[in-house]
């Protein structure tokens, strides 16, 4: 199933990373700014400190933290960090929300099936 999660080994061990439709939204109203345009901020290096902190922040929540569990760990292993640190960690959360992930198949299973039942 694509749920467009990602597994990533942070701050003090692996988490995973989620970003459902409801975490975008919030992501949205918490940084003034859509889903593809964060993405490109941080792409470019042109991010808001705030992009990458909500980013992982809800990442971690939609991941299946606790919004105080997950406030913790961005207390500790973002807002105490130098912001270039977490920077690819929270491109990565938001792209694979938006794209899914590589390893994830677009419809190969499924076009698989189709073909055996029309056969």
């Amino acid at each position: 199933m694509r749920d467009a999660s990602v597994t990533l080994t942070w701050a003090d061990g692996d988490y995973t990373f989620r970003l459902g439709w409801g975490e975008l939204e919030t992501l949205q109203e918490a940084v003034d700014a859509g889903p593809w345009v964060v993405l490109e901020r941080l792409a470019n290096r042109q991010c808001r400190v705030g992009d990458i902190l909500n980013v992982i922040r809800l990442g971690l929540i939609g991941g299946g933290l606790t919004p105080v569990d997950a406030l913790k760990l961005v207390r500790e292993y973002v807002e105490k960090r130098p912001p270039a640190e977490n920077l690819l960690h929270a491109y990565s959360i938001l792209s694979t929300a938006l794209h899914g992930s590589p390893e994830e198949p677009v419809g190969e299973a499924d076009a698989a099936d189709q073909k055996v039942e029309n056969a």
